[in-house]
């Protein structure tokens, strides 16, 4: 018996100091671990982007496209580490992002692309100095909205107060202001008051430039000192510009800015705003950055607003927005709820099938493996967020599967007469080679994860991390730590502490023997007469097994178990995103937002009329924003960092806060299909989609086609549309490209060419008279305003007010616009999007999950429709985007198991694929 108890294992189970002191080091490691971790809604992550952004302000997309987008693709391309460049032309801005290798050296391939975009010399004048910037990292928390019955500028004064007072605050360091315009200085000069007094444009805006500035002028070292030299003139209110000298006359007489131009200063002129609950709003947006806890922030800025809110102004209110802390804290009471769930279940059964000891040591695996995996897990580089507690909750079902291997096996040495310590290292010595590779086997299901690439594998790396830290402590904990506990009999002094609960202890005693006789009959009787027959028929018995494992195979195989790889989870928002046709009035758009708007609240007295009496509304608030998608850069660690559809008065979105789902009877999803039904059919927009989930993947179908020849591809899009609505169970059907607004294109007439004008000339001084010309940038406290010489609102509202224009010529004469000009009316693009220097359109649609299954429709439009198409359209390419991207970035991680493959592979070329 002595040559039994050699070895580590031995050696731990007899020594119950050491094991009891690796137990107290997990333990308190893991605790302060865990008070000093970070808690963050979703990992910070690399996103392994750069994005080069070019504001070429009052140009189309076309012009976009041509003078920023091409010459930054080109500039870029052969920078080592790109592995994908995509780029949108939008009205007025031009933005590039490249997606880099993932062994790439992010900081060198930021420089090489500041370096190429810094050499490129060809941008339009007009372009302002490009931006260059790795992908945003910062993850916002919590969003303050003030909204009230208040003018633009009251609401905006009052939001950039909050802003600063909540990042003077310790726990905040960045917020920011939006959902409001940005101040604008714009100096109005009418075509009338120009001709009154023999001015142009350029004239006005040089009188600005030379009479608002600041500039050091040197200095004169005298005998006294250094004394410097300044000229300080600068201009930073509309009232101080009045006052600007336009013209001085012979006789002494001058002519003021105010005596020719109407100097507003107030705010952009966009067509953007935002309602709360129905009023006028602002929004103050708070991030979280470095090791700041999500958690803290939250709770700081809801003190804050408690603080606060009694001395806001009249009318005005103040309520948060878009706080992910909250859906946080729901996943960590999940997890403890299950946990604390977990041990009283594995406790009563053990203390029912064994005794009350062993199951009381076998229980504490749970703790013990959780805050061992807590400790090691700042070493991988992982924090506290909703992926890390989802797996988490995930190994919770097999943490303590070893422990009770390890100590049913030691109970059933001691059952056979053992002494403690001989039954609980025989009982770890038979058990350690089997539980040890019941780990790994484990491990090893979860490897693949750490394998998959882009940040489908970044995000979904941090679980297997997760699960093998746990598994493994588990593994320790049960093989040093548990047999320590339970080889001995107990501590004389714990035994006569307990000695008055005897009576009780007692009658436990006499539920186990009556559950372990039952348990035995089960054995011994109908288990025991099953085993016999699949013994006796073992040839039957393994023809049924390999049967059902086929049954099941063809299940799948046949459609009859669907698969998804994001399933639709019940979401606490509704989202209705429309989109107009280019160059609709915001009038117009906001009429049909009203109507979605009023949809949404006839919804909520619908289902509240079901609820109890005294049951909170359904609907929380609704934000209504008008010439902007905020949607469309989604959330979280795969928010876009590019803008397909800018600012314009032909956006509109309603996002819609539900009570939460534990309050509530119904889903977010039947909710949202009960919403489009109430608002109708709506006539002359160009898409009006719902949703109502969250954690989606992308888009359930989304397939993204290119052609060098545009109209082509066009008529492919349109074809893939068709069939595309012949699928059951599809809606929401959209595509990228949209046509954009009506354009005059201007041009020269031979008159104007005898005049000695030039097409430049005409173009300047039309874009000076309706866009304006950025005379100057100022700072004026926080906010950087632009300076706008440019016609009058009311200049600027028709055809009519483009004929009356007057062209200046270089003698200083002045000609009607229609002597010297022509016009061509057309149609240009609502955006341009680019993949790898080719034009493309992506093609999107919803799947209902109740009618079909968006991987199967995927299937077959990879298998049969697409490459038919290709045969159809040669030069055709195409390649999948959305769900089904990622879905295929899992599979080439080692996940193809996950799911049957059918078709060609991914990515298909038809002839032509090398245009």
């Amino acid at each position: 018996m002595k040559d039994s108890r050699t070895g580590p294992l031995a050696w731990f189970a007899g020594h119950h100091v050491a094991s009891n002191l690796l137990m107290i080091f997990i333990l308190i490691s893991g605790a302060l671990s865990l008070l000093s971790m970070k808690i963050e809604v979703f990992p910070e992550l690399d996103t392994d982007m750069v994005t080069v952004s070019v504001p070429y302000r009052g140009a189309s997309p076309a012009e976009v496209e041509e003078g920023v987008c091409i010459r930054v693709e080109e500039a870029i391309a052969s920078v080592e580490g790109i592995k994908r460049i995509r780029a949108v032309a939008s009205e007025g801005i031009g933005t590039v992002l490249a997606e880099l290798e993932e062994d790439a050296d992010d900081r060198k391939v930021l420089d090489d692309i500041k370096s190429a975009v810094d050499r490129i010399v060809t941008f339009p004048v007009e372009t302002e100095k490009p931006v260059v910037a790795e992908g945003d990292t910062r993850r916002r928390v919590i969003t303050v909205v003030l909204s009230g019955e208040a003018s633009e500028k009251t609401l905006k004064v009052l939001a950039e107060r909050v802003r600063d007072e909540l990042t003077a605050l310790p726990e905040v360091s960045q917020a920011e202001v939006a959902g409001i315009r940005s101040y604008e200085i714009s100096i109005e000069v009418a075509e009338e008051a120009l001709r009154r007094y023999g001015l142009s444009f350029r004239q006005v805006a040089d009188a600005v430039r030379g009479a608002s500035l600041d500039l050091p002028g040197g200095s004169v070292k005298t005998d006294g000192g250094e004394i410097l030299l300044r000229t300080k003139g600068q201009k930073y209110r509309g009232e101080e510009f009045e006052d600007i000298v336009v013209i001085t006359h012979g006789d002494g007489t001058r002519v003021r800015l105010a005596d020719v131009a109407t100097v507003v200063d107030a705010f952009e002129d966009t067509d953007t705003a935002s309602r709360f609950d129905g009023k006028p709003a602002a929004l103050v947006m708070v991030f979280r950055i470095g090791d700041e806890g999500a958690l803290q922030v939250a709770d700081a800025v809801k003190s804050y607003i408690e603080r606060i809110e009694p001395s806001l102004p009249a009318g005005v209110t103040m309520s948060t927005w878009d706080d992910d802390s909250i859906i946080l804290r729901q996943r960590i009471g999940l997890l403890l709820r299950n946990a604390r769930i977990g041990l009283i279940l594995v406790f009563l059964c053990l203390a029912l099938f064994l005794d009350l000891r062993l199951a009381f040591w076998t229980t504490m695996g749970i703790p013990i493996s959780f805050l061992g995996g807590l400790w090691l897990l700042p070493y991988f580089g992982v924090s506290i967020n909703m992926i890390s507690l989802f797996a988490f909750i995930v190994s919770l079902g097999i943490v303590v599967d070893d422990a009770i291997v390890v100590g049913e096996n030691v109970y059933a040495n001691l059952q056979k007469g053992m002494k403690p310590l001989d039954a609980a290292i025989r009982g770890v010595r038979e058990m350690a080679i089997p539980v040890t590779f019941a780990i790994l086997t484990t491990v090893a299901a979860f490897l693949p994860l750490l394998y998959v690439s882009g940040m489908m594998g970044k995000i979904m790396g941090q679980i297997p991390l997760v699960v093998i830290a746990v598994l493994l402590v588990s593994l320790v904990e049960a093989l040093i730590i548990l047999p320590a506990h339970l080889s001995s009999s107990g501590a004389g002094w714990l035994k006569r502490l307990l000695r008055p609960l005897d009576p009780v202890f007692a009658a436990i005693e006499r539920v186990q023997s009556a559950v372990q006789r039952g348990l035995e009959w089960v054995i011994r009787v109908p288990y025991r007469q099953t085993l016999e027959i699949a013994l006796q028929w073992r040839y039957l018995t393994m023809a049924i097994a390999v049967a059902l494992l086929l049954t099941v195979f063809g299940m799948i195989g046949g459609g009859l178990i669907k698969f998804s790889l994001m399933p639709k989870v019940d979401a606490d928002n509704m989202v209705a995103k429309l989109t107009m046709p280019q160059g609709t009035p915001v009038r117009q758009t906001e009429a049909i937002l009203a109507r979605v708007e009023a949809a949404a609240f006839e919804l909520a007295r619908e289902v509240d009329g079901r609820s109890p009496d005294g049951a909170p509304s359904v609907l929380k608030h609704i934000s209504t924003t008008v010439g902007q998608h905020p949607s469309a850069r989604g959330h979280g660690p795969t928010a876009s960092n590019m803008s397909t559809s800018g600012d314009a008065s032909h956006l509109g979105e309603i996002n819609v806060e539900l009570l939460g789902s534990e309050e509530r009877t119904v889903g977010s999803v039947p909710l949202a299909n009960r919403w489009r039904e109430l608002v109708g059919e709506v006539g002359g927009v160009v898409s009006l989609s719902f949703s109502a989930s969250s954690f989606t993947a992308g888009d359930a179908l989304s397939v993204q086609l290119a052609h060098r020849d545009f109209e082509t591809l066009l008529e492919a899009v349109d074809q893939l549309e068709s069939i595309v609505a012949e699928y059951p169970g599809v809606g929401d059907i959209a595509n990228s490209f949209l046509p954009g607004k009506k354009e005059l294109k201007l041009g020269l007439t031979n008159e104007g060419r005898s005049l000695g004008l030039n097409l430049a000339d005409l173009a300047r001084q039309v874009r000076q008279g309706f866009y304006g010309e950025e005379v100057q940038r100022i700072q004026r406290g926080r906010d950087d305003i632009r300076v706008m010489v440019r016609y009058p609102a009311s200049d600027r509202r028709s055809l009519g007010d483009i004929e009356a224009m007057r062209i200046r010529l270089s003698d200083g004469s002045e000609v009607p616009f229609n002597t010297v000009a022509t016009v061509e009316e057309g149609r240009g693009y609502a955006a341009i999007n680019r993949t790898d220097r080719r034009r493309v359109v992506t093609i999107t649609a919803d799947v209902d999950d109740t009618v079909a299954n968006a991987n199967e429709i995927n299937m077959d439009l990879r298998s049969a429709v697409l490459p038919r198409m290709v045969h159809d359209f040669p030069g055709l390419t195409y390649d999948f985007e959305g769900e089904q991207r990622a879905q295929e970035v899992l599979e080439l991680g080692g996940l193809a198991v996950l799911q049957p493959r059918q078709g060609p592979p991914r990515d298909a070329r038809g002839p032509g694929d090398d245009l």
